[in-house]
């Protein structure tokens, strides 16, 4: 253990407004994913609307109804590579176009965090736009571009 934890987010913009035909089957879906995300191994927390059951209600940008956000913390990258592609969430993954807009910028983020940090939505949108700007680096990576923990990186280089 480090003493951090992972946190993800990303962001997508629907192809329609969540209460149309187009977008039935993920609304439906939802609660069955958020259910196996919580039962996960590794999981932590995941961002909820005043509701309490998902983001759907939560808006990035006051101005764009389609755009939603998901968020998340999760013990290890390992813990949530094993949610994100191993998982039954990679059938309602695969179906993500159907659903969103094909994305023309970097649309996820992931980071160390404190263990027991609980990152907000603008840190969250913070962190893509780290990524957006400067590229991938120890304070906002992708999958692509993993980075250790912080605990991890120092120990590494107290070794080397």
């Amino acid at each position: 253990m480090t003493g951090f934890h992972l946190a993800q987010v990303n962001i997508g913009r629907t192809v329609a407004p969540l209460d149309a035909p187009e977008l039935a089957d993920f609304v439906a879906l939802q609660p069955e994913i958020n259910t196996l995300a919580d039962r996960s191994p590794g999981f932590v927390w995941r961002m909820v609307d005043d509701a309490g059951e998902d983001a759907t209600g939560i808006r990035p940008d006051e101005d764009d109804d389609l755009l939603l956000i998901n968020c998340s913390v999760w013990e290890s990258v390992e813990a949530l590579r094993n949610f994100t592609y191993h998982s039954d969430h990679l059938r309602v993954l695969s179906r993500r176009r159907e659903w969103f807009r094909r994305k023309t910028e970097l649309h996820q983020a992931l980071w160390w965090i404190p263990a027991g940090h609980l990152p907000s939505m603008a840190e969250a949108l913070e962190r893509i736009a780290m990524v957006r700007e400067h590229g991938s680096g120890p304070m906002a990576f992708t999958f692509r571009d993993l980075h250790p923990a912080p605990a991890a990186a120092t120990a590494t280089a107290e070794t080397a």
